[in-house]
């Protein structure tokens, strides 16, 4: 039987411990967020392991600390993790943690749990937040099982203009594209235009080790061993070498990175860089040396980019501050699906990205975005098994690129939709998705030149879907 999930409907109270206050009605798992040990013991949390790294006495106090830390359940595979998945499918959790040595973790492990994780009921979408615990050595996983505080995402560090800075208080952003060029937040919100050298490898370097960003973003050239932050200029790049990452710059110069977080990496620009080839790799190297405790990458080339830069969407972009970066990944992969069976299966760039973006850490470790005005609101009520829930416009804009997700606060079943119909909502037993962007292109004046579209939405507009249902 499945278990309950968090509702979104929180307050988030600023500092690093975040507190959710939920509807009493609702009785409600609390998904992607540690509050305490009588609220985590509501939710099922499940750690996945091979005989031969449970039988490890390092990576096994991994497994003993996640399983004291949410009561969890423990499962053991001896050839494949695929033999875990009749005993996943009786316990439906909520969390799978996959703690696995740098040697199983590889590319087809990723595949393999991507697969596993759809067929855990007849529905063809994801049943549960999963990433894969791992790490340089047995110790980096067990730091990272460790922490418990909760992370509140308010400074960033990103090497790309793909991923602006509203959403933070402060931060640095270096052009991959275009040389000298390096923006940064103040506290007071003022944005600033530096001049900066050509070869940056020392100051995102110094910038690794002193500013002390929350969330770090990347782009430009990848692979498992390196990678390599100007995409449109010849520059530095960044290297490992038994677990420690540094910086080497066109000089040939080393710039060592030690950083102890805890922060995320989101790599959703690179190709590779999330894939653990071996113990020599970078994302390991970012986990042991640069104090990462969750690591977003991909763990082939990258193309499509849905799987990938569909997640910052989610957490720090139009939606800033619903979703935890775990959720976040998760919804993502939801609405890649959703696009994919809406295409009959045959949109190639979906099926490429579908099973190659991959979540490393501890997958109920919560870290979001400070709340904020949003652009849309969403509500889920309940009342006499009448669920409805609307989507109402705070300001006049154009809906995301990905569809509106609500993760529902238990599981239902036997579905009865009421009203709403024509906006075709998909309702399964954990979460209402509502395809609402219009695929609406900018107009082309008489010259040629674009002129900006009229909002899909403006103050008020709303949205109301209203289903029957009985809790699971």
């Amino acid at each position: 039987m499945k278990r309950q999930r968090s509702s979104h409907n929180a307050t988030f109270i600023t500092g690093l411990i975040i507190t959710i206050i939920l509807m009493a009605e609702m009785g409600t798992c609390l998904w992607g967020e540690i509050l305490n040990e009588r609220e985590m013991q509501d939710c099922k949390y499940v750690v996945v392991v091979s005989a031969a790294t449970n039988s490890d006495a390092g990576w096994k106090q991994s497994v003993s600390i996640l399983q004291e830390k949410y009561h969890a359940n423990v499962v053991q595979w001896v050839k494949e993790p695929k033999e875990c998945l009749g005993k996943l499918q009786d316990l439906f959790p909520d969390y799978v943690c996959f703690v696995a040595t740098p040697t199983e973790a590889g590319r087809d492990f990723v595949t393999e749990i991507h697969q596993m994780m759809r067929e855990l009921d007849e529905d063809p979408y994801t049943d549960a937040i999963w990433a894969i615990l791992t790490g340089y050595n047995s110790d980096d996983a067990r730091r990272i099982a460790s922490h418990r505080e909760a992370l509140e995402a308010k400074r960033i560090l990103t090497a790309t203009v793909g991923a602006p800075m509203d959403g933070y208080e402060t931060g640095k952003m270096y052009n991959e594209l275009k040389s000298n060029e390096l923006w940064e937040k103040r506290a007071d919100g003022t944005i600033e235009k530096i001049n900066c050298p050509t070869d940056i490898t020392e100051l995102i370097a110094e910038d690794m080790n002193t500013y002390q960003a929350d969330v770090w973003i990347t782009s430009g050239h990848a692979t498992e061993k390196d990678w390599n932050p100007g995409y449109g200029y010849r520059c530095g790049r960044y290297l490992c070498d038994q677990g420690t990452l540094y910086g080497q710059d066109l000089k040939g110069e080393k710039h060592p990175i030690n950083s102890s977080g805890p922060r995320v990496l989101l790599a959703i620009g690179n190709c590779l860089l999330g894939h653990i080839s071996d113990e020599n790799c970078i994302a390991l190297a970012f986990m042991h040396s640069a104090g990462v405790y969750q690591l977003l990458g991909y763990t082939v080339t990258t193309w499509y980019g849905y799987g990938g830069w569909g997640v910052k969407d989610y957490f720090s972009e139009l939606q800033a501050g619903r979703f935890t970066l775990a959720q976040a990944n998760y919804v993502n992969n939801l609405a890649l699906v959703y696009e994919l069976e809406k295409s009959g299966g045959k949109e190639r760039g979906l099926v490429y990205d579908r099973d190659v973006v991959v979540l490393y850490g501890d997958p109920a470790w919560a870290v979001k975005m400070t709340p904020r005005q949003l652009p849309w609101r969403q509500e889920l009520t309940e009342k006499d098994g009448i669920y409805t829930f609307k989507i109402i416009g705070q300001e006049k804009g154009d809906w995301d690129n990905r569809p509106v997700i609500e993760l529902l606060p238990h599981r239902i079943k036997n579905i009865d939709l009421l009203k709403g119909g024509s906006y075709h909502p998909v309702i399964t037993d954990n979460f209402i998705l509502v395809p609402v962007h219009k695929g609406l292109e900018p107009m082309k004046g008489n010259k040629g030149e674009t002129l900006p579209i009229r909002g899909d939405y403006t103050i008020g507009d709303t949205i109301e879907i209203q289903f029957k249902a009985d809790r699971i």
